[in-house]
């Protein structure tokens, strides 16, 4: 199903320019460039949004962040415009210290901003779970009651009667409903035993399991057995509820992603038949099952496909399509694959890949209602944006664009009108709208007005560089700058923070931490290396086999542009980072040990070959790291790329970040490379945050944290007054 797969070269994102002979401090290669591929752009916005950033210019009374700021930061969330495109709904939080909570409140306004955002409560209280209905009437959910009434009333006005929470998908001609519900599965036959043996199986306190996996992270361990994991199977009744549903499925697995086909007598589906086999990592396949319940499977080739939909005539059904992990394990490839948006007929017939032209990748695909496009938004280097593509053939095209990320994009009902979230370094996120064709577009809130009345957020504005790697790959990152930042009056130390995945990457959007360490003196710098995504296929696989090597010259090179052209102390530089960026740092530090003067390892591995049994993703050592640590090459690779089988003369004092039930990179990571450091005199220090999975929750946490790093940099890289 689908043509064959092909690898395509990285797309570069602008030119080198090549500093000249005395032009240190001149910055010859910094650039404010729109993120671009070889897309036809619709519309031709500014680089920059308009002038809705204004609330972050500088101003003489305005103060530096500080770490108490972080409960006074407001998020605006979940937007969703209403279907005739006049309203969009969105909830606001803001972190409460008391009570380790968050505060949400749900507002309205009017989607061309012609209205001040309304403030919905319900007797005076605030309500969840908001929502439009086929009328445009919001739904809201207050006193355990789903509600309904019109935008524009004020919020004083009484309630409408409560109206009843749809359930389920209603076929197109509208007389059947389908479902996903679980289905319990026989339990395994319990082992005979005497009353002896009985009471101490009782007594019994611990842990006892036969199957695998056994580990997932944010679960209790150990796991269940997955063989007593309620299945999701797919039902249909009446529309109109008479008569019992009908269990169309019986496959014992997990489905989802339900889809009504033209005619309303069929359905599809995906489910991975993986799960049946325990050390197996199967791929999600597309099913069809009609409503007799004659099952079809559609696919069975390796790789993944989701995101399944069928277009507005029915004609044809679209899905994202990637490579399965046991397609790449079996191939033993040196690479992954890209992910691409296809289409074919239901009729079947050839699959057609609609992005194999653009190098990048796609997600969260969604038809317009003439067919004629599909949306989709697409990292392109830091940003996120909103493309299309045409069903008939032709270039993807972008239609919003500038340093930004657009998130949370919800469509009216004729596609007319968008509403999103946009992402800058320099403030927190606000509700945009624009026309579908990215004009029109206004930002329709100012949720923390008064918050940058009073703290500045950025003195000088976030940059956008590109340097040469060691090898001349071309590297794209971003720098946020302290207070007064001079680079001609002094030097300033320097905060590496390293992303995630690895296949992930930083780009615009506000993120309290790094501001802050930028308010307390620091340029901190946040590298785009090897392996990050929005740069192309072969950019993103490009550390297979060597996780640390090309990405590791990479961040090591932008530090050395960094030196040369923005004023950054050689030896006062510092790398940090969560998860991947936490393994990175754990690198840096070991393989470059006079390179840094301290670190901080959030969530990092320090050695794989234990990783390999104690992560719940062994995959991403099946793959990137030819297999398991058994196989001799596979086990050549992870003893060489493990830090704590490589810590020999390390330098720098570093802060280790874990939390105790992180089951994802486990906290043995740095338990060990802690050691290794405290057997060599080296200052360090192990925070374990009780009852933490691999992302650290809750606000106590976060400012405990920050708080805690923040003293690291204080105490090891020594920002000088002159630096404030």
């Amino acid at each position: 199903m689908g043509p064959k797969v092909r690898l395509f070269p990285i797309l570069l994102l602008g030119l080198l320019v090549t500093p000249t002979a005395g032009a240190s401090q001149s910055h010859p290669e910094t650039t404010h460039p729109d993120p671009t591929t070889p897309a036809v752009a619709l519309q031709s916005n500014p680089t920059d949004p308009p002038a809705a950033s204004a609330g972050s210019h500088p101003h003489p009374a305005l103060r530096p962040l500080q770490i108490e700021d972080y409960y006074r930061i407001r998020s605006v969330e979940s937007p969703e415009i209403s279907p005739d495109g006049r309203w969009v709904s969105y909830t606001v939080s803001l972190p409460v210290e008391e009570d380790n909570g968050t505060h949400r409140e749900v507002w309205v306004v009017a989607a061309d901003g012609s209205t001040t955002p309304i403030r919905i409560l319900h007797d005076g209280d605030d309500v969840t779970d908001p929502r439009w209905n086929g009328e445009s009437r919001l739904l809201y959910t207050a006193r355990d009651t789903v509600w309904i009434r019109d935008p524009g009333e004020p919020a004083t006005t009484p309630n409408l009667a409560p109206t009843p929470e749809p359930d389920g998908l209603i076929s197109p001609d509208g007389r059947r409903r389908a479902r996903i519900e679980p289905v319990e599965r026989e339990p395994r036959p319990e082992r005979a035993m005497t009353d002896f043996q009985r009471r101490h199986q009782e007594r019994f306190q611990g842990a006892d399991f036969d199957w695998y996996p056994f580990r997932a992270d944010g679960r209790s361990f150990p796991l269940p057995d997955p063989a007593s994991e309620p299945a999701r199977e797919v039902f249909v009744e009446a529309a109109s509820g008479d008569g019992a549903p009908r269990q169309l499925t019986a496959l014992g697995l997990q489905a989802g992603g339900l889809r009504w086909l033209p005619g309303s007598d069929a359905l599809l589906f995906t489910a991975n038949e993986g799960i049946l086999d325990e050390v197996a990592y199967g791929s999600t396949d597309i099913f069809r099952v009609t409503v007799e319940g004659e099952l079809t499977r559609l696919t069975e080739d390796g790789y993944n496909y989701g995101n399944v939909d069928v277009s507005p005539d029915g004609r044809w059904i679209s899905y994202i399509r990637s490579w399965g992990t046991d397609l790449i394990v079996k191939g033993g490839l040196d690479h992954g694959g890209p992910r691409d948006l296809y289409i074919e007929s239901v009729e079947g017939g050839e699959a057609v890949n609609l992005t194999a032209d653009w190098d990048l990748d796609p997600s969260a695909p969604r038809w317009a209602p003439d067919g004629e496009y599909i949306y989709f938004t697409g990292g392109i280097g830091g940003a996120v944006h909103l493309f299309r593509v045409a069903v008939r053939g032709g270039p993807v095209e972008q239609i919003t664009t500038g340093h930004r990320r657009i998130g949370n994009l919800s469509f009216d009902r004729e596609f007319r009108r968008i509403a999103y979230t946009v992402g800058e370094f320099h403030r927190p996120s606000d509700l945009w709208s624009a026309d579908l064709d990215g004009g029109s577009e206004r930002r329709l809130t100012d949720v923390n007005a008064d918050f940058l009345a009073e703290v500045e957020l950025a003195s000088r504005p976030p940059e956008t560089i590109r340097w040469a790697s060691y090898d001349g790959t071309e590297i794209e990152g971003f720098l946020l700058f302290p207070p007064g930042y001079d680079p001609e009056v002094r030097s300033y130390p320097l905060v590496v923070v390293n992303h995630g995945g690895p296949h992930a990457a930083s780009g615009y959007g506000f993120n309290f931490k790094n501001s802050l360490f930028a308010a307390h003196g620091y340029v901190v710098f946040l590298p785009n290396f090897r392996a990050s995504t929005g740069y192309g296929t072969e950019f993103k696989w490009a550390t297979w086999g060597g996780w640390g090597n090309l990405d590791g010259e990479d961040v090591l090179s932008g530090v050395d542009h960094l030196i040369a052209h923005f004023g950054v102390d050689p030896d006062r530089v510092g790398s940090t980072g969560h998860s991947y960026g936490g393994i990175l740092t754990n690198w840096l530090i070991t393989r470059y040990p006079d390179r840094f003067r301290a670190a901080v390892s959030g969530a990092g591995e320090s050695n794989w070959t234990s990783n390999y049994a104690l992560s719940d993703v062994a995959r991403t050592k099946d793959t990137e790291f030819f297999g398991p640590p058994w196989d001799p090459r596979a086990r050549e690779i992870m003893v060489a790329q493990s830090p704590a089988l490589n810590c020999g003369g390390v330098q720098a004092p570093t802060l280790f970040v874990h939390g105790e039930v992180d089951y994802r990179v486990p906290l043995e990571g740095s338990i060990q490379l802690y050691t290794c450091l405290k057997r060599q005199r080296v200052p360090s220090r192990l925070i374990i945050y009780e009852g933490q999975a691999h992302g650290i929750r809750g606000h106590w946490n976060v400012v405990h944290r920050m708080m805690h790093e923040l003293d690291w940099w204080e105490t090891y890289l020594k920002p000088t007054a002159a630096d404030r």
